[in-house]
């Protein structure tokens, strides 16, 4: 279950009338209701009950006391309200509720960002009654005052998560001595978390994940024994983990992830026998080595220690956490042998050991356990590599970087294992050259022994190991891709993203073979992680609609440290984003796409998530549509690339978005293309990805980004287009398409372009609908194109192939400079 969906269900427990009041009549509350309502801009119409003919208590949202009906919950969640007045976007005064308990308006729109939005606070301070206020997910900006201290210590619920609320948390809140959930995720709180926060020992659920909090984590949060739910991850929290948690034995969840957390995991922490969901310290900077005292966690359903500095062996004693169903220890500095004892994980699914100093053969067990998932690249195993269980499918598992193994199935592309000699007679002489043999090279034994502990302490991993993509590929190495770049000058940096930067490179003069070079900048977090996903999501994908990946390097540099780097075929056209939204230069010629074009590439981009849906084993959702994604090659056809955020489905579950359960790692993609279900914690899905797709068609065919300064308070990309089909195409349409179909009268349309658009634009609008289960499927959304294009030839007189054309020579070069935005993005 989601933290969304914990706080949805206990909110809905919450919605109970508790309270009344004898001392004002209800006249008073029914005219604060009239004076709230006239404070706010009602798009949905919900507040429309909210009149003289119907008794106040029956109004939408509100509830009241049984006795002497007065107001006691007020529940706006979810009701797209935005506070108005003529100044600003300030909350409405809640004054005049004094009998109220209950306060819900999340996922409004209340706020200008600004910082005096939290004013109201002063309204409803007063309210001895109120046990309930939660205000996430609206556009609260400000300074949480420390007038927060003086709300009744009746009040068990505060939520103000997901706003932009900056400061520290006042010390003054140490008085909630009632709060049993206490939400202040993704603001902007920054300074220390307060000690006095261990004075709050009824919390239950403290979340206050994907802030800029500093400092330690206080020892004095052990003293809160109630907590089941404590999320601080996603902050620069620095220290130590406090050991003092040992005292809170109902923790069900700990995630600690993405700090700078430093020293050893504490061995208390491994005795909180409760922990169920997760125990998540992933992406830190602990030492020392994983507790064998971790076997205690008996009921623990995810262990996440990867992104350490974690050292030693894995501990066999792993092998009694039986509930465990993912185990991630990826990118440490353990050694030795995966233990036996871990086949007693029959419930495990996902296993992440990459990134590691691991040596040994594969073991047996690890065929028969059912898993979903197998990490172990970049370690040094050995031997043959099984051929059954999970090993059957190319696509679950991961070998990448460990050059000594051999056998496998074909898809693996491991060499062939060799076979052992036949024993022969003349045992005694054979022995006798064999002890020549090692004395004469005892001395030279010694010194390569030395060289080499120095050459494993120098370099994590060998520097020629490549990730065997294909057998076929041309293989790269450091000082080949530092030849090709000229040294990774500026002046052939084409492209720069989160997670590196993009050079073009000749990586062959004679036949100059001209090449996109993707540089991982391995010092950001997660840019290991995403190559490491690339390299698996491209490793056995081959589509003409997908960017070509000609090699990976993974090596040190000249000054000592890990590199690497994925090579691509260059796009010498650039990337969609481009063609649509072209900034123009004096000495450039102007970009314009026509009709055909954009629905050729919309094609193109429909054709290859077809392939990763429906073709690929398991299927692969890729997670981050959108135009800078899309590369054009020199005949316009669109390749789509960039799968840092690519993941893998198991096939009975890639479009089943139903289930709740949460992927606790964050949201995907980028805003304004991401599927609405992302934000409350649902995993991927290939609806995920049809809802991008629909984003994209309406950006092609309207010109207008999804994140344009138009669209907000809850009007959107789908909300502009959708009421302008039937009669107002020419409102939407981009005005260089609509020059191109109509003249420059821009004032007629006929029939048949008119209904092609139409069509575009409605299955635009399906694709991004709000709704998984309203989204068809990209097979189907394929072929309605198709067919529109076919139309289209027909109305306009087309060659099927004229929408495909060559940039003109001048514009080659000045593309190509550009081509690597989709890489790096």
């Amino acid at each position: 279950m989601s933290l969304w969906m914990f706080w949805l269900i206990y909110m809905q427990v919450f919605q109970v009338s508790l309270g009344s009041s004898i001392h004002q009549g209800n006249n008073t509350d029914k005219l604060s209701l009239l004076h709230f309502k006239a404070k706010v801009h009602d798009p949905l119409g919900v507040l429309s009950s909210w009149n003289e003919s119907i008794q106040f208590c029956e109004w939408y949202g509100v509830s009241c006391g049984h006795k002497h009906q007065r107001v006691t919950a007020l529940n706006l969640r979810s009701s797209k309200l935005v506070a108005v007045n003529q100044f600003s976007g300030r909350a409405p005064n809640f004054t005049g509720f004094n009998d109220l308990q209950y306060l819900n308006w999340e996922a409004n729109n209340l706020g200008n960002g600004e910082d005096d939005d939290l004013q109201f606070l002063y309204s409803i301070v007063n309210c001895s009654s109120l046990r309930g206020l939660s205000f996430e997910s609206n556009n609260l900006g400000g300074i949480l005052p420390r007038i927060i201290g003086n709300f009744s210590n009746k009040l068990s619920e505060l939520g103000l998560g997901d706003n932009q609320i900056r400061g520290s948390i006042p010390s003054e809140i140490e008085n909630l001595i009632g709060l049993t959930r206490l939400s202040m995720k993704q603001n902007r709180l920054s300074g220390s978390i307060p000690s006095s926060i261990g004075k709050l020992q009824s919390l239950g659920f403290l979340d206050i994940y994907g802030n800029e909090f500093s400092g330690s984590i206080p020892s004095s949060i052990g003293n809160i024994t109630t907590l089941q739910i404590l999320d601080l991850s996603f902050n620069n929290l620095l220290g130590i983990i406090p050991s003092t948690l040992e005292k809170c034995q109902r923790l069900f969840l700990i995630q600690f992830s993405n700090n700078k957390l430093s020293g050893k995991i504490p061995i208390e922490v491994m005795g909180i026998s409760s922990l169920s969901w997760a125990l998540d310290l992933s992406n830190n900077q602990l030492v020392g080595s994983v507790p064998a005292e971790v076997g205690e966690l008996v009921h623990l359903g995810i262990l996440d220690l990867s992104h350490n500095k974690l050292t030693g062996e894995i501990p066999a004693t792993l092998g009694s956490c039986t509930s465990l169903e993912s185990l991630y220890l990826d990118d440490n500095f353990l050694q030795g042998n995966i233990p036996k004892a871990l086949d007693s994980l029959k419930g495990i699914r996902k296993l992440g050991f990459s990134l590691n100093n691991l040596s040994g053969k594969i073991p047996e067990f690890l065929r028969t356990i059912k898993l979903q998932s197998l990490n172990l690249s970049f370690n040094n195993f050995e031997g043959e590599v099984p051929t059954e269980g999970i090993f059957k499918n190319a696509s679950a598992v991961s070998l990448v970087g460990n050059t000594n193994l051999c056998g496998g199935i074909f898809e693996l592309h491991l060499p062939p294992c060799s076979a052992k000699g036949d024993k022969k007679n003349g045992g005694s002489s054979l022995k006798l050259i064999l002890v020549s043999v090692i004395l004469s090279v005892l001395l030279l034994i010694v010194v390569l022994s030395l060289i080499i502990v120095y050459y494993l302490w120098k370099r994590k991993l060998k520097a020629s190991s490549t990730p065997p993509l294909l057998v076929s590929m041309l293989q790269v190495s450091y000082d080949n891709l530092l030849k090709a770049t000229s040294g990774f000058s500026s002046d052939n940096l084409i492209g720069k993203g989160r997670y590196g930067s993009v050079y073009k490179g000749i990586l062959d003069y004679e036949q100059q073979t001209v090449v996109a070079v993707k540089v991982f900048n391995l010092q950001h977090q997660g840019a290991t992680r995403s190559f490491l996903a690339e390299c698996e999501a491209l490793r056995n994908i081959r589509h003409r609609n997908l960017v070509k990946i000609i090699s990976a390097c993974v090596s040190i540099d000249f000054q000592g440290n890990d590199f690497k780097a994925l090579v691509y075929d260059l796009m010498v056209n650039g990337n969609l984003d481009e063609w649509l939204h072209p900034v123009n230069e004096a000495s450039e010629a102007p970009r314009h796409l026509h009709i055909l074009q954009r629905l050729n590439i919309a094609i193109d981009v429909a054709s290859a998530l077809a392939y990763l849906h429906f073709h690929c084993q398991p299927p692969i959702v890729h997670s981050d549509i959108k135009p800078s994604n899309v590369l054009l090659d020199d005949e316009m056809i669109g390749h789509v690339g960039d799968f840092g955020l690519a993941r893998f489905l198991p096939q009975e579950t890639s479009q089943n978005i139903s289930s709740n359960s949460a992927s606790y790692t964050g949201i995907l993609g980028t805003t304004g293309y991401t599927a609405p279900e992302y934000a409350m914690g649902i995993k991927p899905s290939t609806s995920g990805d049809v809802y991008s797709f629909g984003i994209l068609i309406l950006e092609i065919f309207t010109g207008k980004r999804p994140t344009n300064e138009i669209f907000k308070d809850g009007f959107n990309l789908h909300n502009f287009v959708t009421p302008a089909l039937a009669e107002n195409l020419s409102e939407i349409i981009d005005p260089m398409l609509l020059q191109e179909v109509a003249g420059e009268s821009k004032m007629w349309i006929n029939d048949e372009i008119k209904q092609c658009l139409v069509s575009v634009f409605q299955v635009g609008v399906v694709c991004s609908a709000e709704f998984p289960n309203e989204r068809p499927s990209i097979c189907d959304v394929e072929v309605q194109l198709q067919s529109i294009r076919k139309k289209l030839v027909k109305s306009r007189g087309y060659r099927e192939n004229q929408g495909r054309r060559k940039a003109p020579s001048a514009e080659v070069s000045k593309n190509a400079e550009s081509a690597g935005s989709l890489i790096c993005d």
